[in-house]
């Protein structure tokens, strides 16, 4: 199990950390329960606090049960289903994947996704018997009634569940390359000035203590929502002007510099009993704020499909790429993109820029060849005039 802080219950040999429940994202108790058996000492996951209306009594009841060998541990469980189909199926992966990452972003939807278009066709296969036709036929299916990034996310999530077996060393890869469809949907927010005017009257009017700050931070750093939620103050160095970034959107760690407004925002924060800047109940990591933001969205007069931090995250991309003055390897760093087609979306941008910078060289020079024009010409009346009083 990951290495979290772990929290007793008034019943022996139970347990539970802190997790996140899929379908909300909101926080869930996970309960585990400790006892030996035949001498040694067992350790396992009980269930979930919302997903398998797990409770303290029902986990100490479990315990029990197992004690008495009425009830077989979870390991058994495992190595009796596995006697009974050795064969490493698409449903059988899917089970191993979710047992490994309880606590994976985006669990739910993929819980879905799977249950409604790949469980029936795919489960009891092995990744090894697929054929491009099976996969073509699913695609073309569900591209006549979803949307083409609905059948993206479902077919890249079969392609993670064979890639998980294959890394495992549970099952073979696919024999072929699943095709995936064009998707054109990249959402690119941005505000005009006087938006953006009106965004920062309702921040500094608004009295939430972080909803405003978290704003203020996206627009100033382009940070991501989870960047702002996990960072901590011995992530920010104001010596060496930088913020740590630590697992940005499960890429290796990152470092961002800190500029002059928001080193001012952030020597604003109080420093709380907490090791994170925004920290959420209980001085622990924060997990939602959307209702104080949508007010702020509210009270500034914004669009209501304007996603608040992510909106802001593509304002400050916007403003640096039609600046002309950041080229787009530079942008792709600020905003830890793995890759620069992510950063493309911004290129046009730059390219007005770069077209206005072209046309503000062509008008000085054609000012200054029409300045030289009128001088030559004032030169000229004034020698033919000496040259009439001669």
């Amino acid at each position: 199990m990951p290495v979290q802080e772990r929290y007793k219950t008034k019943y022996p040999g139970v347990f539970y950390i802190e997790g996140v429940f899929p379908a909300t994202g909101k926080p869930e108790k996970i309960y585990y329960i400790r006892y030996r058996k035949g001498g040694k000492a067992i350790e396992e996951k009980a269930g979930r606090q919302y997903q398998d209306d797990m409770t303290p009594a029902k986990a100490a009841n479990m315990r029990a049960e197992k004690i008495k060998g009425h009830e077989p541990t979870n390991q058994e469980k495992r190595t009796a289903r596995g006697a009974k189909d050795n064969r490493w199926t698409f449903q059988r992966l899917w089970e191993e994947y979710k047992r490994q990452k309880p606590n994976l972003k985006g669990i739910g939807p993929d819980e879905n996704r799977y249950k409604n278009y790949l469980e029936t066709p795919f489960g009891n296969n092995e990744p090894k018997d697929l054929v491009p036709l099976d996969v073509d036929r699913i695609r073309l299916r569900m591209l006549k009634t979803k949307s083409p990034q609905t059948v993206k996310l479902t077919l890249s999530l079969l392609r993670r569940i064979a890639n998980f077996g294959v890394k495992k060393g549970l099952s073979a890869p696919l024999g072929f390359k699943i095709e995936m469809p064009e998707v054109y949907n990249e959402k690119t927010e941005d505000l005009t000035p006087d938006q953006l005017s009106k965004l920062l009257e309702a921040i500094e009017k608004d009295e939430h203590p972080q909803a405003g700050n978290l704003m203020l931070m996206a627009l100033y750093t382009g940070m991501r929502r989870g960047e702002m939620f996990k960072l901590k103050w011995q992530d920010i160095n104001f010596d060496t002007g930088f913020i740590s970034l630590r697992d940005p959107k499960g890429g290796p760690d990152q470092k961002i510099s800190i500029n002059d407004p928001t080193e001012k925002l952030l020597r604003s924060i109080p420093k709380e009993r907490s090791p994170y800047v925004f920290p959420g109940r209980n001085g622990k990591q924060r997990v939602d704020i959307n209702h104080q933001l949508s007010k702020i969205k509210t009270d500034a007069g914004l669009p209501k499909d304007f996603r608040a931090l992510h909106g802001l995250r593509h304002v400050y991309a916007s403003m640096l790429a039609s600046s002309g003055q950041v080229d787009m390897y530079t942008l792709q760093k600020l905003l830890t993109h793995k890759s620069p087609v992510m950063t493309q979306r911004y290129a046009h941008l730059r390219d007005d820029a770069l077209k206005r910078a072209a046309g503000l060289a062509g008008d000085l020079i054609t000012a200054t060849i029409e300045k030289k024009k009128e001088g030559e010409e004032v030169r000229q009346k004034v020698v033919n005039l000496d040259g009439g009083r001669k």
